[in-house]
């Protein structure tokens, strides 16, 4: 048997948080423990699906997080793999890292939601508002998560500039990896969703300057999360 084998077979307590968190919390604490050691192959998605009671949905949106904390990697065809036994300084987010995004959504983000202030149509700012009412009430993690990515996209839109749409349009995928993972660890839905309806009335209200400034409280807190994250031992 080997010891990941041995591992699967004892059974975590979980507090009331989602599936997701709480298999990505134990993995976590397995791999910084060093009970899954760098270089240890984790058991298969059916074999933790197994061990947690959850889906192997579920396992895998908790692995990608992982991955993400830069302490597993998936190889195709081969399985996936304890790489580091702490969280980096710098997360990587698909093609990106987080201090790329931390760095570039500044320039992109505040100043398209100034233009969507002045630019937006009535359709447009329904769609906001249909978005934000739409997280405050979805509980399921991923798929709020791909509603905040559209958010974040409808945004880029109303600017009614092409380039700043394109931008959020290539940052997206990398925007939507770095979401699951700081809702998962960071707990940042709910203040997320604060957050948002703040930027949407300044939009609604046709504020430029209410709107850059929201976005830009908006951002911030988002940086915080992620330095706080990476800096976590």
């Amino acid at each position: 048997m080997s010891p990941s084998d041995s591992w699967t077979t004892t059974q975590p307590q979980f507090a009331r948080v989602s599936a997701a968190e709480a298999v990505l919390a134990d993995l976590r604490g397995a791999i910084e423990r060093g009970e899954l050691p760098v270089g240890q192959r984790l058991p298969s998605e059916a074999a933790l699906g197994t061990r947690y009671g959850v889906s192997r949905a579920v396992v895998r949106e908790a692995l990608r997080s992982c991955e993400t904390l830069g302490l597993t990697r998936t190889r195709t065809g081969s399985g996936t793999y304890v790489i580091a036994d702490h969280v980096p300084t710098t997360l990587t987010v698909g093609t990106y890292s987080s201090q790329d995004l931390v760095e570039a959504r500044p320039h992109v983000e505040i100043p398209a939601a100034g233009l969507a202030a002045t630019r937006r149509t009535a359709a447009q700012r329904d769609e906001l508002r249909r978005l934000i009412r739409e997280m405050e009430v979805e509980r399921d993690p991923a798929h709020w998560v791909r509603i905040d990515t559209a958010f974040h996209a409808a945004i880029a839109r109303a600017s009614g500039n092409r380039v700043f749409a394109d931008l959020h349009a290539t940052m997206a995928p990398a925007l939507s990896r770095q979401s699951e993972t700081l809702n998962l660890v960071a707990h940042r839905r709910d203040a997320a969703n604060a957050e948002h309806g703040v930027i949407v009335a300044a939009i609604d209200a046709q504020s430029p300057d209410r709107a850059e400034a929201a976005m830009a409280e908006h951002l911030a807190q988002v940086r915080r999360a992620v330095e706080e994250l990476t800096a976590a031992r």
